[in-house]
């Protein structure tokens, strides 16, 4: 039986992948971007398979509002993807607080409206799948990127807790944690950077650079990666996180060895604090 999947941020990159892969398994797909202009030639390719949809997922209230909209006419939501988004450089002093709000709006309450707009309809049918776009900087930050990581590990905490939840209720949650993969994520356009501080220019600078240095060089394939967040999704026992990209595997082995040593070096102090007796 075909799906019907809500994409957002489906004009490029993941969001394009996704729906591109979801039409290949025979899914019917609401695109929904910011500007359905963008998304025109992606609808042209493939007429009556994929629609478009605007959708602000800042906008709170419209958002809720068009997941409603999209029931009606569709008759059911099964795979919401939480795509939209962008990167974010800076050092934390350097981040301002309309800046790290904007951010926060962007990958952290805006899919929380969203996932609460489509859970009532998915808790009826006991059956539907909710996918959080987040990155590997949703499971350990580092110099330059404090406020993008800091929204990836909250969406992250509401993901792990959500999927708890649903279960039972017979819904699918799936964290995805790419590394660096060929989409406009370190674009100029796209990259939005704070004003810059000398005294971080040892360890935010060179952050800066290689990001804009890496925009089209980034060795993931959002196809092949496409392909596998569906094969997960289909899994009898779908994961929770789902690591993407050699960089990234690499990346969080080497956290978590990091993580362990300090445990080690510090668990009799850790076990030391409760009551005596």
């Amino acid at each position: 039986m075909s799906r019907t999947w809500l994409v957002t941020g489906a004009s490029s990159g993941f969001g394009r992948a996704i729906v591109e892969a979801a039409v290949a398994a025979g899914d019917f797909v609401v695109a929904a971007a910011r500007r359905t202009a963008a998304l025109d030639e992606l609808v042209a390719a493939h007429p009556g398979r994929v629609v478009a949809q605007r959708l602000d997922v800042t906008d709170v209230a419209a958002a809720e509002s068009a997941v409603g909209e999209l029931v009606e006419r569709y008759g059911r939501i099964d795979v919401l993807v939480n795509n939209a988004g962008r990167g974010v450089v800076g050092a934390v002093e350097e981040t301002t607080d309309r800046e790290l709000r904007e951010v926060m709006d962007l990958h952290l309450f805006g899919p929380a409206a969203l996932t609460r707009a489509v859970l009532p309809h998915m808790r009826r049918r006991r059956s539907g799948a909710i996918v959080q776009m987040s990155s590997m900087g949703g499971r350990f930050a580092f110099a330059g990127v404090g406020a993008y990581c800091a929204s990836k590990f909250a969406l992250e905490g509401l993901s792990e807790a959500l999927a708890a939840e649903v279960a039972p209720l017979g819904i699918k949650v799936l964290i995805v944690e790419p590394g660096a993969f060929r989409t406009g994520f370190a674009a100029a356009g796209t990259l939005r950077r704070s004003a810059a501080l000398p005294a971080y220019e040892e360890t935010v600078g060179p952050v800066r650079a290689s990001l804009a240095a890496s925009d089209g060089e980034q060795p993931g394939d959002p196809a092949k990666a496409a392909a596998v967040l569906l094969t997960a999704l289909d899994a009898e026992h779908t994961p929770l996180r789902l690591l993407l990209g050699n960089d990234a595997a690499d990346a969080l082995s080497a956290h978590w060895d990091g993580s362990r040593a300090e445990f080690a070096a510090w668990e009799e102090l850790s076990r030391s604090t409760d009551f005596d007796g």
